[in-house]
């Protein structure tokens, strides 16, 4: 084989896990674009297309073409890789790093409940720019805390399989009805008035604000279609949620069976509410474990709401306020979507054993 000059090249030839790897860095979004570049160069090489055509098709210099097709003939999938370049010796060792991590990790500064990037560099020693190429290497975030809670719920296992089989394969001639309440929604309104959003400067409002009281809102998602159907009032007592069973009962249709998930809460469970259910047995009710609430699909509903609609409102009153959210449920019925559950019970119950195991292993280590 020989270029358009005449001068002999010799023949790139793949082997099927050489081609394997170059077409997967091609077709991967977060590859680095050069060596993204540099695959497509060999793979079209290797299709036996001349030198000159390659750098024409993929806009780069044919001499360009030419340096990583010597670089592959050499040294293969390795010759694509970019070399190890000289640089300024290191001034830190082994040694001076795990300390480092291992102060970062197992101990506070004297006035601060976590260390902060320049705390630690006035600490050891060291310039905050190497605190921060450390910290950033082994993913350290002492500035980061996160939360957790989980269930103490005896049957957490068998309301998890239930729930869950409830949305991944509900039953036949049944509707499945995720429901809740929001309580204690405030009607705020801002001590002055909100300066509207400009070119490069975001919407403006003061952090201090005006109570004008607070509205429930009673949920229920239909899990299947997403049709949520809601109601507002002042309390949240057992006589509300009965109000608003009658509701549901009034909203479905004749011959259905009714699979209600709720929560624990106290209101689910007086004597009048079970009394109402009883008379009723084509409800059947399955509660949530204990400490559980992301299991409840109306919690994403609920979370929608606030972000769309209460959060940045403005309410001079509970009037004004229930009417935004009952129009907020309107739009949302024009067209409904349903959450889509993707993990099984299995995956849910596996996710949660691993973070547990994890726990453990982390405060044996402390100890």
């Amino acid at each position: 084989m020989a270029n358009a000059a005449g001068r002999p090249v010799s023949p790139l030839i793949l082997s099927a896990d050489e081609r394997a790897y170059l077409e997967r860095q091609v077709r991967r979004h977060r590859v680095a674009r050069s060596l993204s570049e540099r695959c497509r160069v060999i793979l079209r090489c290797a299709d036996g297309i001349p030198s000159k055509s390659v750098a024409h098709e993929l806009g780069v210099h044919e001499h360009t073409v030419g340096k990583w097709r010597r670089r592959f003939l050499k040294g293969r999938i390795e010759g694509l890789l970019d070399e190890a370049r000289p640089g300024r010796p290191r001034t830190i060792d082994d040694d001076q790093v795990a300390a480092i991590i291992e102060r970062t990790l197992r101990s506070t500064p004297s006035d601060a409940t976590h260390w902060s990037i320049r705390s630690m560099a006035t600490a050891t020693g060291f310039s905050h720019t190497t605190i921060r190429r450390i910290w950033n290497a082994f993913g350290l975030q002492p500035h980061r805390s996160e939360t957790f809670k989980l269930s103490s719920d005896p049957l957490f296992v068998d309301k998890v399989r239930d729930i869950v089989g409830l949305y991944l394969s509900p039953p036949n001639r049944a509707l499945v009805l995720s429901v809740d309440e929001k309580s204690q929604i405030q009607a705020l309104d801002r001590e002055q008035p909100v300066l509207p959003m400009m070119p490069g400067i975001p919407e403006r409002r003061t952090h201090s604000y005006i109570r004008h009281g607070t509205t429930s809102l009673f949920a229920a998602l239909d899990v299947a279609s997403g049709f949520v159907i809601g109601k507002c009032y002042k309390r949240h007592r057992a006589a509300e949620f009965l109000d608003f069973l009658k509701q549901i009962d009034a909203h479905i249709p004749d011959g259905l069976d009714i699979h209600i998930i709720m929560d624990n809460y106290a209101t689910h469970k007086t004597a009048v509410i079970k009394s109402w259910l009883v008379r009723r047995p084509h409800y059947h009710v399955h509660f949530t474990p204990t400490s559980a609430s992301w299991i409840n699909q109306v919690e994403r509903w609920f979370a929608e709401l606030t972000r769309k609609q209460i959060r940045r409102g403005v309410h001079t009153s509970t009037k004004q306020l229930e009417k935004d959210i009952r129009a907020f449920i309107e739009r949302h019925n024009e067209n409904p979507r349903p959450y889509r559950w993707t993990k099984s019970a299995d995956e849910i119950l596996a996710s949660v054993k691993r973070f547990c195991q994890k726990t453990q292993q982390t405060l044996c280590h402390e100890f």
